[in-house]
């Protein structure tokens, strides 16, 4: 994989990655979603109003673009695992960010995911 596909895959991870956060973020601000027949209009019309949430959704898109763009100059079996990177990236930011719990159970599966990652990329 040269520089520029990598880029481009990274890219899209990167994109995916905050379209994540920026959903959890949209999702902290209206609490947890019932779903019910009842709570189900009223919660999308909450959500719907969370600016965080379009972020993530034109993240979302915005990663679909570049993933295709990725995809036509390699292997889909070497961009796919490439993903898996944005398992590292969110659990460091939701640590940051949300403060979620960053254990030593999950620091060691993100050292084994960058190994990994790192394996696949230089074969």
């Amino acid at each position: 994989m040269n520089a520029s596909t990598f880029s481009l895959i990274f890219t899209g991870v990167i994109l995916n990655a905050c379209a994540q956060l920026c959903l959890k973020a949209g999702v902290n601000a209206t609490g947890s979603i019932a779903l019910t027949r009842h709570a189900i209009w009223p919660a999308i019309l909450k959500l719907s109003t969370q600016w965080p949430i379009a972020v993530g959704l034109l993240c979302y898109g915005l990663s679909l673009v570049v993933w295709i763009l990725g995809l036509s100059r390699t292997d889909v079996s070497l961009a796919y695992p490439m993903l898996s990177l944005g398992y590292v990236i969110n659990a460091i930011a939701a640590w940051y960010l949300f403060g979620e719990v960053l254990s030593m159970q999950r620091i060691a599966a993100i050292g084994i995911i960058l190994l990994g990652v790192y394996i696949l990329a230089r074969s």
